[in-house]
């Protein structure tokens, strides 16, 4: 029995967008700017893509979409994108819960003499108003708030923070991948100027994303060229990942709602089936909270770590994430949890199981079953010395388990 519970790393492409980059890779190959017929017929694919992502976050029109390689390339776009518009290093704010892809560009920027504010969070990972608020200064041009945190699943007040930074003129951005796809989405509502999407987490290809732009923001070029993309990201268009992105995209906005409730439902059953299990803690808020996402951090890490459960539950079968995706690789304590004020030891056991169009509720049940099993072989005296051995030597982790 296979069980895919990594959601928020990325999903299976659906038939629909594959069958969309199909007919673009057989019939609509041409170069989109390019003048003839062939060009005519990719130009329309991606042009009909950019429409449809557009009707995923409401924008207005679908002129502010720019499409780049994935959520990574359009934070960057958007961090570095105003910042380079200043001869001199100017104020920025984010959180201390930021994804890597807003946290290394910023570090840059630092390095180049801008002043950054890292707004601190609560043992939930929420950011306070009132301390964006009081950490803007005259010469703060942007801040960069994550929507949906990937690896504790909390969502943050943009619309709450969106304003007070309109109400004082500065530039709002938020990266909104894990959430796009999973709750509504409405630009102008939330009233920010820039938002990052990301295909591969609804179900469309990897190798493309996208960036809204609202109209009037002037963002300066990182990659020059033949001038696609409105200017903004020259290169020409990867048409068939983005016309898988379009419909993958419209059909997330058809089916969100019904989606959403589902999985909350399933959620909702996997945390009370776990909750109350010795030695695991949830993180993140509960009540402001991606509908898909359900985590954990390990009470007791002297001998398991968030990555050692990863081992074992792959070996039955299971597929979760030792905290953010990015960082799986790593034993080092996750730069979230401790920023939401966990121990180091505390977070290096932090789990995370993210569900999606292709869970049922058998697999939620099974998966609980499984994990409770595994916490109560690893505790065994026996298991936990190996379990020591198998942190620094996890080439030789692989083993049978037992769960009859």
């Amino acid at each position: 029995m296979q069980i895919y519970l990594d959601y928020s790393a990325t999903t299976p492409t659906r038939p629909e967008a594959i069958a969309a980059m199909h007919e673009v890779l057989e019939r609509q190959w041409g170069n989109p700017s390019s003048l003839h017929a062939w060009g005519g017929r990719a130009a329309t694919a991606l042009e009909m893509a950019r429409m449809q992502v557009a009707g995923l976050i409401q924008a207005p029109s679908s002129d502010s979409i720019v499409f780049t390689s994935g959520g990574t390339e359009a934070d960057n776009l958007a961090i570095m994108g105003i910042a380079r518009w200043f001869a001199q290093p100017q104020h920025l704010i984010i959180s201390r819960v930021e994804h890597s892809a807003i946290a290394q560009p910023v570090k840059v920027l630092e390095e180049w003499g801008w002043q950054v504010t890292r707004l601190p969070v609560n043992r939930q990972g929420r950011v306070s108003p009132v301390d964006l608020e009081a950490a803007l200064q005259p010469n703060t041009v942007l801040v960069s708030i994550i929507y949906g945190q990937s690896e504790v699943g909390t969502l943050q007040p943009i619309e709450r923070l969106s304003e007070i930074t309109r109400d004082r003129g500065v530039l709002f951005h938020t990266d909104a991948v894990q959430v796009a796809g999973r709750l509504p989405l409405d630009v102008s509502r939330l009233s920010v100027d820039l938002l990052s999407l990301s295909s591969h987490k609804i179900y469309g290809p990897q190798g493309a994303g996208a960036l809204y732009v609202r109209p009037g923001v002037e963002l300066y070029p990182l990659v020059g060229g033949g001038g696609q993309e409105r200017g903004l990201r020259s290169g020409t268009e990867a048409t068939a990942a983005i016309a898988g992105f379009g419909i993958a995209a419209e059909l997330a906005a058809m089916e969100l709602q019904l989606e959403a409730s589902r999985l909350r439902e399933l959620r909702d059953g996997l945390f009370e089936q776990l909750s109350e299990v010795e030695g695991l803690s949830p993180t993140g808020d509960r009540l402001h909270r991606l509908p898909h996402h359900v985590s954990f951090c390990l009470k007791d890490t002297r001998h398991i770590t968030g990555k050692t459960l990863v081992r074992q539950m792959n070996l039955a079968g299971i597929g979760i994430s030792a905290g953010s995706a990015c960082h799986s690789g790593k034993l080092s304590p996750s730069p979230i949890l401790t920023a939401m004020g966990y121990s180091s030891r505390e977070a290096i056991g932090g789990i995370r199981l993210t569900l999606g169009r292709q869970t049922e509720r058998a697999d939620v049940d099974w998966t609980a079953i499984v994990l409770k099993q595994i916490l109560r072989r690893l505790r065994s005296p026996l298991v936990a010395s190996e379990s020591a051995y198998e942190e620094r030597n996890p080439v030789s982790a692989v083993r049978s388990i037992d769960f009859s």
